[in-house]
């Protein structure tokens, strides 16, 4: 390796240009070669996924559990869409009706059931998300006007709400409370 670095830097005009080609290509995929396979965990690109952990209990075999971390719950600004929208098609398909208790969410999954809470008043209502918005930042979710009614905000336009989600909120909840 000396010897291929001796002759690499110095300045014999005679030296053949093709051999150090040929000898640095071995060397990298020597290098790309031998970095493969050393039990380092994968890079993964920022996404939520979790890597399974093996979970061994006494006497049994080790098992795979997969450790996800998931926050049921959200806390920010809310603003409520009515008469302006009454009619159009929502992201799930179905016409958006103000009078229904439904929200726009941008990433929880059409159809989940979700209790927003406004943080001024403790007012509670339970909502199904069928739209995508609100797509003004620092507003997490967009109430029908009937759900903005049941919270007391129509007045307002804003306010600050905690929603839950997941599976602490059941569909056959009272709807107001």
């Amino acid at each position: 390796m000396c010897n291929f670095l001796h002759k690499l830097w110095s300045n014999n005009a005679g030296q053949d240009i093709a051999e150090y080609a040929v000898m640095l290509a071995v060397i990298l995929v020597l290098g790309f070669s031998i970095g493969t396979g050393t039990g380092q965990k994968p890079i993964h690109s920022g996404s939520d996924r979790t890597q399974p952990e093996q979970v061994k209990r006494s006497g049994e075999p080790a098992q795979t559990k997969r450790a996800v971390a998931r926050k049921s719950f959200q806390v920010g600004i809310a603003s409520w869409y009515g008469q302006q929208y009454d009619g159009k098609t929502t992201a799930s398909g179905e016409p958006f009706d103000m009078y229904d208790l439904t929200a726009a969410h941008a990433t929880l999954p059409l159809g989940t059931i979700v209790r927003v809470t406004n943080l001024s008043n403790g007012k509670t209502v339970v909502v199904r998300v069928n739209d995508r918005g609100p797509f003004v930042k620092g507003r997490i979710i967009d109430v029908s006007y009937n759900a903005a009614s049941v919270l007391d905000f129509l007045k307002k336009g804003v306010q600050p709400v905690r929603l839950d989600f997941g599976e602490s909120i059941r569909v056959n909840q009272p709807t107001i409370q």
